[in-house]
C-alpha cells in the first residue's frame, strides 16, 4: 500500500529557518497542536505571502484589464516537471491595456466598484485592495513593494518527489536586493511578526517560493538544468492554445497520474492536508473541544486518505485508465482582441472514440444558413451509427455484475416508446442538427399559451419522410394530442424543420444568411468547426436587456453585451475550443 511521506512528526515539519545569503528564507512552523483555523497561515498562503499570492488572486480579479507582453515569462523559472501551471501579467504594453479598459469601463458596475483608468498601476490598485482590511498595516506600496516588484506571476504544481504535487508560486522581480528586503517587510507586517510555513529565495529575476527551503531549492536547481519554458509538451500545448492573453493555464501529460486520487478521494485530502493548512477540512478532520487538531490525528487520516486512493487505483476501469493514459496534455489562454474576450483552449483527444462519432460539419452549416435574425442556436455534426457508438462507449464503463444490462434498458426504453433502438434516434437526428431560437420572445405571451408560443425549433439533416415515421411511433405511444401538433415535420431546402411555433416553422424551413451576418463572423472561428453555439444579445430588439428591464441595475449591465460564440473541433488528434464574448 502507497503511504504518505514522513509520520507523524511531519504533519507540520519543523525544520530550522534561514535567512537571505543562507539559502532559501524559511518561515517557522509553529509546535503542536495544530490550532484548527489560523488567519495568519491563510494569509501567508505558505507561498511568499502576500506577494505570490497576491498577484495571482489579484490576477484573477484584474485579468481582463491586461495582456501578456513580450519578455521574460514565469516557465523560465520553473522546472520541466511542472505538472499544472496558470501565468498572469499585471503591467501589459500600453495600446493593449487601454483597450481592454475601455471596453470594460461600458459596464457601469465594474466603472463604479473599479474606477480604474487606463494609465494606473495594477499592481498598485491589486496591493490597495489587499490590504484595505488592515490585514497588513503600515505597508507601503511605493517604498516597500514598488522597488521590486515585477509584473508577471505564476502559481504551478510540481513534481518534487514527494507523493503529491507541491504548489509553487513564483513572481517577477526588478531589484534582487529590493525584493529581499521587501519580503522580510512583507511577512512582518502582513504576518504580524510570526510568519508561518513557508520559505523563498530570489534567483535571479525571479521570487520562488514553496511550503519548505527543500522544494525551492529543487525548483531553482531543476529550472536551471530544463525549463518548462523549454519543454517540448509545454511550447506544444501553449502554441495550439493560440496567441498570448491576459492569463494561460497548461496542464502536464503527468497531471492524469495524480487525477487517479482525485476521482477516488476528491479534493478534500489534497496537499494541503499534508502542510497542516486547512486543518480542520482536510480528510474529514473535525476540531476536538479545545478547537486544535493534532498532528497524531493528521496523520491517521492521511494514511486512511492514501489507502483509499490505492484502492480506488485497482479498481478503476481498464478503458477509463487508458484514457488516462492516453491524456498528453492541455493549454488554455484568457486574451482580449479588437475588442472581444476570448477564451481558447486545445487539449490532447484522448476520448477519440467517442469525439470521431461528432466529427462532420452538418450541424454547423445548418446554423450558418439560419435565419439572419437567430436570437440564438446550437449545431452539432453526428457521425454514422453514432448512437450505436456511444453505446458501446458506455458499455465498456458499466461496472461488473450490474443487473440490468445495456441491452436490457435498450429493450426496456423500445417497450416504453415504441421504438426500434438504436436505429430509429439515428434516424430522428440524421447527419446532424441545429437548435434556433428567433425573434419574438415574449415572457408574458409564453406563460399564458405555453410552448406554443416559444420561437424556437429544430433542422435536422436528414430525410424528412422517415424522421416522420419515427414521430409517428412517439405520437402513438404518447397518445397526447397536444403534441402532436409539435411532432409534424417540414420539409426544408435540403433538411427536415419542427418547430414549436406555427410561425416560425416556414422561417426555418427557408435558407437564412446567418453565417454572413457580422455578430456570427465576429464570434465564430474562421476554422472548419464541428460544433457551434451561438447568442446575438441584441438580436429581437436587445432582447436580453429586454426581459431583464424590471430590474435596472442588472439591465443597464447587460446592454453591453453583443454577441456571445463557442465553436469545437477536432484536429489532428487536438480538442480545440473558443468562447468569444463581443460588446457594442
Amino acid at each position: 500500500m502507497t503511504t504518505p511521506p514522513g509520520g507523524p512528526e511531519n504533519y507540520p515539519d519543523h525544520s530550522p529557518s534561514h535567512g537571505p545569503g543562507q539559502g532559501p528564507d524559511y518561515l517557522d512552523h509553529t509546535s503542536t497542536p495544530v490550532p484548527a483555523t489560523d488567519d495568519k497561515r491563510k494569509r501567508l498562503l505558505a507561498l511568499g505571502g502576500v506577494v505570490g499570492a497576491g498577484v495571482i488572486i489579484g490576477g484573477g480579479a484584474w485579468a481582463a484589464t491586461s495582456f501578456f507582453a513580450t519578455g521574460e515569462q514565469p516557465a523560465e523559472a520553473l522546472p520541466a516537471s511542472t505538472i499544472a501551471y496558470a501565468s498572469v501579467d499585471l503591467d501589459p504594453s500600453g495600446g493593449q491595456k487601454i483597450e481592454a479598459v475601455r471596453t470594460l469601463k461600458k459596464f457601469p458596475a465594474f466603472d463604479e466598484e473599479i474606477d480604474l483608468e487606463t494609465d494606473e498601476d495594477l499592481r498598485e490598485r491589486m496591493f490597495e485592495e489587499i490590504t484595505s482590511s488592515g490585514e497588513c498595516e503600515g505597508l507601503d506600496y511605493a517604498k516597500d513593494v514598488k522597488p521590486w516588484l515585477g509584473s508577471r506571476a505564476a502559481v504551478a504544481a510540481i513534481d518534487a518527489g514527494e507523493e503529491q504535487p507541491s504548489p509553487v508560486v513564483v513572481v517577477q522581480v526588478t531589484d534582487s536586493g529590493a525584493a529581499e528586503k521587501g519580503m522580510d517587510t512583507l511577512l512582518e507586517t502582513c504576518g504580524e511578526g510570526d510568519s508561518e510555513t513557508g520559505a523563498w529565495t530570489v534567483e535571479g529575476d525571479w521570487l520562488v517560493a514553496a511550503e519548505t527551503d527543500e522544494i525551492v531549492d529543487k525548483v531553482v536547481k531543476d529550472a536551471a538544468e530544463s525549463s518548462l519554458a523549454d519543454d517540448e509538451g509545454f511550447s506544444r500545448w501553449t502554441s495550439e492554445a493560440g496567441d498570448e492573453g491576459i492569463m494561460s493555464f497548461y496542464v502536464s501529460e503527468a497531471a492524469a497520474d495524480y487525477y487517479y486520487e482525485l476521482l477516488t478521494t476528491g479534493m478534500a485530502g489534497g496537499p494541503m492536508a499534508m502542510s497542516g493548512i486547512g486543518a480542520d477540512t482536510v480528510a474529514g478532520v473535525a476540531p476536538g473541544p479545545d478547537g486544535v487538531v493534532t498532528e497524531e490525528e493528521l496523520w491517521a487520516a492521511e494514511q486512511e486518505r492514501w489507502a483509499a486512493a490505492e484502492e480506488g487505483r485497482e479498481g478503476l476501469p481498464e478503458e477509463l485508465q487508458q484514457m488516462l493514459d492516453d491524456f498528453e496534455g492541455g493549454a488554455a489562454t484568457v486574451r482580449f482582441d479588437d475588442g472581444a474576450l476570448e477564451i481558447e483552449y486545445a487539449m490532447s483527444d484522448y476520448q477519440p472514440e467517442l469525439s470521431k462519432l461528432f466529427a462532420n460539419e452538418e450541424g454547423v452549416d445548418l446554423v450558418s444558413t439560419l435565419p439572419a435574425d437567430t436570437v440564438a442556436a446550437f449545431g452539432l455534426g453526428l457521425e454514422e451509427d453514432w448512437v450505436q457508438g456511444i453505446i458501446d462507449y458506455v458499455e465498456k464503463f458499466m461496472p461488473e455484475g450490474e443487473e440490468m444490462s445495456v441491452d436490457d434498458m435498450l429493450a426496456e426504453a423500445e417497450a416504453e416508446t415504441g421504438l426500434t433502438l438504436p436505429e430509429d434516434i439515428e434516424t430522428l437526428f440524421g447527419d446532424g442538427v441545429a437548435v434556433a431560437v428567433g425573434p419574438g420572445i415574449d415572457p408574458d405571451a409564453i406563460a399564458d399559451g405555453g410552448p406554443g408560443e416559444v420561437p424556437a425549433g429544430i433542422r435536422i439533416a436528414g430525410d424528412p419522410g422517415e424522421i416522420q415515421e419515427v414521430l409517428d411511433k412517439l405520437k402513438a405511444t404518447a397518445g397526447d394530442p397536444e403534441i402532436e401538433p409539435f411532432l409534424e415535420v417540414t420539409e426544408g431546402d435540403g433538411f427536415a424543420v419542427l418547430a414549436l411555433k406555427e410561425a416560425y416553422r416556414s422561417d426555418l424551413a427557408d435558407k437564412g444568411s446567418l453565417g454572413d451576418s457580422a455578430a456570427y463572423q465576429e464570434v465564430m472561428d474562421d476554422t472548419e468547426a464541428q460544433s457551434v453555439l451561438f447568442v446575438d444579445f441584441d438580436a429581437d430588439d436587445g432582447w436580453l436587456v429586454r426581459v431583464s428591464e424590471e430590474d435596472p441595475e442588472i439591465s443597464e449591465n447587460l446592454e453591453p453585451l453583443s454577441a456571445v460564440g463557442v465553436s469545437a473541433w477536432v484536429d489532428d488528434e487536438v480538442l480545440h475550443s473558443l468562447v468569444k464574448l463581443t460588446t457594442d
